[in-house]
């Protein structure tokens, strides 16, 4: 009876207990943390709940979110160098909005009044200079390289949310065919604010790296993400994405992130840009650790901040980091950013990663409580096995390879495979985005977006377009009218036909292009990597010269043009291209072309001996071979866009062209090689290089010579030579370099108006040496074409002499956020005819974080 009474009376108080712990709300607390004094934000400060293990830290803008189980809830609010606060909160059911203004430490001596300047920061006798030093000292030992070999897998999570979502958002008479979306909103556990899911990417890879020779490969096993069906493709914005969340390696000297690279806590050189700080001493997992800060020295640097916790031991590893952006570095769209990573030893033989989270939220406007996009970006891990040697076959093929089964795992392998189920706010996700693809205003809504931002007008499988080249002049033509358009993969995944009608107003003459491509994949004709053949006719005018890369020359804004533009050819193009690209960036292309240039306006092909050559036919063959290591692409429906990367391009093209051949009226070849490679020098941003060299060989006229790539428009264009003329130079040999340097703000920063702008500083040199070879310099005995001349019977195409081509350009970019200006000025060949002699300005648009 006794047993049975206490089982009773333990039942009962288990019930009440029960009863009153589901009846007990979570209580959702947010706030922000600023210095008393001046009001400004305090990143990384220490909010704790006393009594319990529960905390959290504020971010780069000072604020902070918790949600806290208990009846009474005491936070303690603290920060090395400030007084700390203890705020006593009821429990509710709502946020509650708490905002903590700290106070500064003063120490002061009774009777003693000391006056002078603030105390400077140095790193000499620094104890924190010194422990960061012996943490860079020991890191090639702490770094999971140090192993000789380690596998396991990963599971990574990438989110994409609305954030902050406002009831006067979810009112919207716009949004009423939307309503069932907002079924999914979501507290953030991060930011505190109310988000709607957007975009899920989940994938499940084994890793494997090998110290020597030096190796690591990643295998996606499984990959499942949401789409937009036919408007975006679901590999480019994956692509993007994979540029802007980068794997962060704490210990790297410079860590690449939102595709720009800043120089790591970690590194050499680091104390000379960043200050290092000790806030106290702590427990992570069993070992003592010192916290220690860092915060760069000038706040507006592209540096980090944050804390990081070091073991009190002969290791000197860090086994915990948090950081951030500070609020003034100059990053577009970027309000806040936040990086979570922890270390674990694993086997008792090395430190792996065992938490690793990159948080950032986008703004536009940069509103701290603006509506805006939140991504997060989750890594987990398991299975390591460490010095464990792996099979040479495993490290064969691509760095990256993804198993063919890979997207179309079933349901059963995500719920056995995933290291954490979903929630149920993930789950949805996929379903609501499923959901929003098949509402009727959603499809007009992104036809019209697609119109707007790409220019075509989608009908079915066929887009008419593009819009920008339904309208331009220029001397020759006049008003030029054209209509043209592609078909789509609706059409044919393997077989793709573009093309287009143009009639000039003045020449009254009829111009047209007409190409097919077949695909000989099994993917459709525009997906990487390629392997196609395209044929193509076009009968059209030219600019000698004039090559553009992603814009159409007779786009309306490129008809607005400087000095003369009157020297043009009819052209008759036949084409037939075979191309391959392969997965490990090689790729190589077998080209056939046909051309017959006829000179028109004032441009003559006529000989020393002054015979007017109607016109010159060119039959060519081409091998061209391209080599860019770990390239990753944005891929739009019909285009791709690269995405720039640390990694080099490399090029190589022969052509070959013989007299008689398909009506070819010379013999010549001609060799031309290109190296591009991005170098990042953080803090001081990073230059974009090239370097080329061509030689041809043969007897040739100037036509068939290389022409020198001149602009004449009013858009600055980072290939071209922005302050030469049309057909200026010809060369039949040459070198040539284009360095291109972005500061991201590094002296503009320090000006406090310009630092409030957001402003960039650029610095661009262009030089070219070359020069015709004797044997083709026009003269009575080789009879070639004699070199263009103007009205007043002033030559004005020329060869390079012994001096360079040079112009040099200061800018300003980010105008706007999108909006770059160049101030240019040529340097050499000041007396050539109709030359911009003055300083000269120049702009361009272009997205850039």
């Amino acid at each position: 009876m006794k047993q049975l009474k206490s089982l009773i009376l333990g039942l009962i108080f288990l019930l009440i207990y029960s009863e009153n712990l589901c009846g007990q709300a979570f209580t959702k607390v947010k706030g922000k943390v600023v210095d008393a004094k001046t009001n400004e934000t305090i990143p990384f400060a220490n909010i704790v709940v006393q009594g319990t293990n529960k905390g959290t830290q504020t971010d780069m803008n000072g604020n902070f979110y918790l949600e806290i189980q208990a009846n009474q809830i005491t936070l303690n609010v603290s920060m090395v160098g400030y007084q700390s606060v203890v705020r006593s909160i009821e429990q509710a059911k709502d946020i509650v909005v708490v905002n903590v203004k700290l106070q500064t430490l003063v120490t002061g001596l009774q009777e003693v009044t000391v006056k002078g300047r603030r105390e400077r920061y140095r790193n000499k006798d620094n104890p924190a200079v010194a422990l960061i030093k012996k943490v860079i000292e020991h890191k090639s030992m702490n770094r999971p390289e140090f192993l000789d070999f380690y596998q396991f897998n990963r599971y990574e999570k990438l989110e994409f949310d609305l954030s902050n979502i406002s009831e006067k958002f979810r009112n919207k008479r716009s949004l009423r065919k939307f309503d069932f979306v907002f079924n999914h909103l979501d507290t953030s556990k991060v930011t505190g604010k109310v988000n709607l899911p957007l975009y899920l990417k989940e994938t499940i890879s084994d890793i494997v790296y090998r110290k020597t020779p030096e190796a690591k490969k990643e295998i996606i096993l499984a990959e499942k993400m949401t789409g937009l069906g036919g408007y975006v493709d679901n590999n480019g914005i994956k692509m993007y994405l994979e540029a802007l969340y980068q794997d962060v390696n704490f210990y790297d000297n410079n860590i690449l992130l939102l595709a720009n690279q800043f120089l790591g806590p970690t590194s050499p050189v680091a104390p000379q840009f960043y200050r290092y700080v000790v806030v106290d001493t702590t427990q992570l997992k069993g070992t003592k650790c010192i916290t220690l800060g860092f915060a760069p020295r000038n706040n507006n640097d592209q540096l980090f901040q944050g804390v990081m916790l070091v073991a009190m031991d002969s290791s000197y590893a860090v086994r915990k980091v948090e950081m951030g952006f500070s609020k003034d570095i100059n990053v577009n769209f970027v309000t806040d950013l936040k990086v979570v990573q922890e270390f674990d030893f694993v086997q008792n033989q090395g430190l792996m990663l065992s938490k690793d989270e990159l948080s950032i939220e986008f703004n536009p406007l940069k509103k701290e409580n603006g509506m805006g996009l939140f991504g997060q970006r989750s890594v987990s891990y398991q299975d390591y096995q460490l010095n464990q040697p792996i099979a040479a076959q495993r490290f064969e093929g691509l760095r990256t390879e993804t198993l063919k089964e890979a997207i179309n795992r079933d349901e059963e392998f995500w719920t056995k495979n995933r290291h954490q189920p979903l929630s149920l706010k993930e789950e949805g996700i996929y379903s609501m985005v499923d959901s929003v693809r098949k509402v009727p205003v959603f499809q007009k809504f992104m036809n019209t977006a697609t119109f707007l931002l790409e220019g075509y007008k989608p009908l079915g499988g066929f887009e008419i377009g593009p819009v920008n080249t339904f309208y331009s002049f220029n001397p020759i033509e006049g008003l030029r009218l054209r209509l043209g358009g592609r078909t789509t993969p609706i059409f044919s995944e393997k077989l793709a036909f573009e093309v287009y009608s143009a009639y000039g107003m003045r020449d009254q003459r009829w111009k047209y292009f007409g190409s097919a491509t077949l695909s000989l994949t099994d993917h459709n004709v525009y997906t990487y990597p390629i392997r196609h053949l395209r044929v193509s006719y076009q009968n059209d005018i030219k600019i000698p010269g004039q090559e553009l890369q992603f814009v159409q020359e007779d786009n309306f804004l490129l008809s607005f043009k400087r000095g003369s533009n009157d020297k043009m050819t009819y052209n008759k193009v036949f084409n037939i291209d075979f191309l391959r690209e392969s997965r490990t960036g090689l790729a190589w292309n077998l080209n056939f072309k046909h051309i017959q240039q006829v000179p028109t306006g004032s441009l003559q092909f006529q000989t020393v001996s002054s015979v007017q050559m109607p016109n010159i036919t060119s039959a060519e063959w081409t091998l061209g071979l391209r080599y860019a290591p770990h390239e990753q692409f944005y891929q739009g429906k019909t285009y791709r866009i690269p995405i720039v990367n640390q990694y080099p391009i490399f090029q190589l093209r022969y052509t070959l062209a013989r007299k008689g051949i398909f009506g070819s009226d010379y013999n010549y070849s001609r060799w031309i090689g290109m190296v591009y490679k991005r170098v990042y020098m953080p803090p001081l941003g990073y230059s974009d290089i090239t370097l080329e060299a061509a030689k041809m060989l043969g007897k040739i006229p100037f036509p068939l010579m290389m022409i020198h790539r001149a602009n004449q428009t009013y858009a600055y264009q980072p290939e071209a030579y922005n302050l030469m003329n049309f057909l200026e130079f010809v060369s039949d040999q040459y070198g040539a370099v284009f360095v291109d340097h972005h500061f991201n703000g590094f002296f503009f920063n320090k000006i406090p108006l310009l630092n409030k702008l957001k402003v960039r500083e650029v610095l661009t040199f262009k030089g070219l040496w070359g020069r015709v070879s004797q044997a083709n310099i026009p003269n009575k005995e080789n009879n070639l074409l004699v070199f263009p001349q103007n009205t007043q019977g002033e030559t004005t195409t020329f060869s390079l002499d012994n001096r360079p081509y040079v112009e040099m350009s200061v800018g300003v970019e980010n105008i706007f956020k999108v909006l770059r200006i160049d101030m240019l000025q040529r340097l050499s060949y000041r007396n050539n005819p109709n030359i911009a002699h003055q300083v000269a300005f120049r702009f361009r648009m272009k997205f850039d974080f």
